[in-house]
């Protein structure tokens, strides 16, 4: 593959798939440098807000799932649900995602590489990645939670807090409710995801390292509506979750998804935010407006990041984190404004 392309893209997940997919419909000439073969499986919770499905749509994407009604928080005896008022979520499968989007690529006729971007040299008209033969008027980074690039380039920052990590493993049993179920413990929370007539995902977001099943103990109502043999996948972690990025705009190269920086998967917004800003980096590239970058990605992300790390916040000081549920019990209409803010 010769010659200077608009766009090199590390990473071939959704954020990369979803650059890849409005560059070709801005008419820019898009590559994907992506070692893993399709479908890459990943630690997800698997259900997708309803913003995440119109901006699915709008790229003409049908996304196989099972409709999501709202959020749901329970704790113990106590639990409050909000609805979706514009248009369901939808519960899918990592792999069926990544699926669609690849061969909406593919069918694009964006050409997905068998190769991996550790590091780029950049120049005043493009980058160049070593050893590859890969010119590009810029390099989009869409490599991840622990990007490569945005380690090589040093615009990774400390993060604060203690470091949490998300584990998931599937189940084939009939989902028990049309909410996103999320179970408050002492120390993670379980996200349990519709994904189909019998099959639903639980994710858990935790600071303790210990295994899946020795965590789950701590959500006995689960425990009882998920016998061990139900289990159909083994289990998947990532983390740590917070990830910090000083910028995503560092020359030629543009960071999107989760390397230009993660708080918690909390709210459940990640991939809605690698649409948004997949979208927001492609128009700048297109209008020449590559400095504004920042700050569309700033505005369309603002109040995701300032809900989820209020949320994050108040779930590690002890003596707030019991609260949550409860306070949201008692005020239905500022839960339900929160959760559609977020959708």
């Amino acid at each position: 593959m010769s010659g200077c392309h608009d766009l090199l893209i590390a990473g071939g997940g959704p954020a990369g798939l979803a650059t890849a997919l409005h560059a070709a419909r801005a008419g820019l000439d898009a590559v994907i440098a992506e070692p893993r073969p399709a479908p890459v499986d990943k630690a997800c919770g698997e259900g997708l807000m309803p913003g995440a499905v119109r901006a699915l749509t709008a790229l003409g994407l049908e996304v196989p799932g099972h409709p999501i009604t709202g959020i749901r928080y329970v704790q113990g005896s106590r639990q409050v649900q909000a609805a979706f008022r514009h248009g369901p979520g939808l519960g899918v499968r990592r792999t069926g995602l990544h699926n669609a989007l690849h061969q909406a690529v593919l069918d694009a006729g964006v050409p997905v590489l068998p190769l991996r971007v550790e590091d780029a040299r950049q120049d005043t008209t493009g980058v160049t990645v070593p050893g590859t033969g890969l010119r590009a008027r810029w390099l989009v980074a869409a490599d991840g939670l622990h990007s490569p690039v945005r380690r090589s380039l040093g615009l990774g920052t400390t993060t604060r807090g203690t470091p949490r990590y998300g584990l998931r493993r599937h189940y084939a049993v009939p989902p028990w409710s049309p909410y996103v179920e999320v179970h408050w413990g002492a120390h993670a929370e379980a996200y349990v995801t519709p994904l189909g007539p019998a099959l639903v995902g639980v994710a858990l977001l935790t600071t303790r390292r210990a295994p899946y099943a020795t965590q789950l103990e701590s959500f006995p109502e689960l425990v009882a509506r998920l016998p061990r043999e139900a289990a159909v996948t083994p289990v998947r972690g990532a983390g740590p979750l917070r990830q910090g990025a000083r910028t995503r705009a560092h020359g030629r190269v543009l960071l999107v998804g989760d390397a230009a920086g993660y708080i918690d998967a909390l709210t459940g917004e990640g991939i809605s935010l690698a649409l948004t800003g997949a979208q927001a980096l492609v128009a700048n590239v297109r209008r020449g407006t590559p400095s504004r970058y920042e700050t569309d990605w700033s505005r369309a992300t603002r109040h995701h990041r300032l809900l989820t790390e209020l949320l994050v916040r108040a779930r590690q000081q002890p003596t707030l984190s019991p609260h949550i549920v409860p306070t949201a019990a008692r005020l239905p209409r500022l839960f339900a404004a929160a959760v559609n803010a977020l959708a």
